[in-house]
């Protein structure tokens, strides 16, 4: 029983070292590229938008995993349960986004008052963080949480993704779209009659409503504080500390 206890904690310290490896490897390389102290922040912003995912399936009873990092990608946390209501799902996915915004605010209050350029800096870069994980796409948080209203919905996360790279031409667009092309055809082909599909017909439409009028609150605040913090950043006297 001992040997079996102590495999057991040797089990858990293995993930808890492979996460915390992940992390630390993701930090050397932003740091290489943007510094110390901007990459402390933006890992920071990550993992409090994975450890929203995290508690909110632990909350749900879901078996979960620690988050994992790998740079210029983000994060993930893996759940094992792969047959998800659309209600838990989409609770899952918005807790990201929403751990994460609190923890943007945080952030940028906390480097208003103490007149802290890199601070600001770092909120701003968690703002757009999760304002991106909402498009109604897929792989990301936005494509989770707009399911519940219909898994036609991803199809309007297609031209918003073209015009971001046209705009900013980025090699993780492109790996969000392929990784978006299973649930563009999924969309494209969607019929709510399908047996995959029925579990959509069994969420209430005050639950839809809910989760509409939550996403497009959390999207529309996002977008209106991004912008409000860019516009901030050349102006204010603050210095980098």
């Amino acid at each position: 029983m001992k040997a079996l206890i102590a495999l057991l904690t040797l089990g858990k310290l293995g993930k808890v070292a492979a996460s915390g490896g992940s992390m630390l490897l993701s930090l050397v390389v932003y740091a290489t590229v943007y510094g110390w102290g901007y990459a402390a922040g933006i890992i920071v912003m990550l993992f409090c938008h994975e450890m929203g995912h995290y508690l909110a399936a632990r909350r749900a009873g879901l078996a979960v995993g620690l988050p994992t990092f790998i740079p210029f990608v983000g994060a993930w946390i893996e759940l094992k349960n792969t047959d998800l209501d659309p209600e838990t799902e989409a609770a899952v996915a918005f807790a990201g986004p929403l751990a994460g915004t609190i923890s943007a605010m945080a952030c940028y209050f906390l480097g208003r008052e103490l007149e802290d350029f890199l601070l600001v800096a770092v909120a701003y870069a968690g703002l757009m963080l999760n304002l991106f994980n909402l498009l109604p796409l897929g792989p990301l948080d936005g494509g989770r949480i707009t399911a519940i209203l219909s898994p036609r919905l991803w199809l309007l996360g297609v031209p918003v993704l073209v015009s971001l790279f046209l705009y900013v031409p980025s090699p993780m667009l492109i790996l969000v779209a392929v990784l978006a092309i299973p649930s563009i055809i999924k969309a494209w082909r969607y019929d709510p009659a399908a047996e995959e599909n029925r579990r959509y017909a069994g969420v209430s439409a005050a639950t839809r409503t809910e989760y509409a009028l939550l996403y497009l609150g959390l999207a529309a605040f996002l977008a209106i504080m991004a912008w409000e913090v860019h516009e901030s950043l050349p102006r204010v006297g603050m210095s980098i500390g």
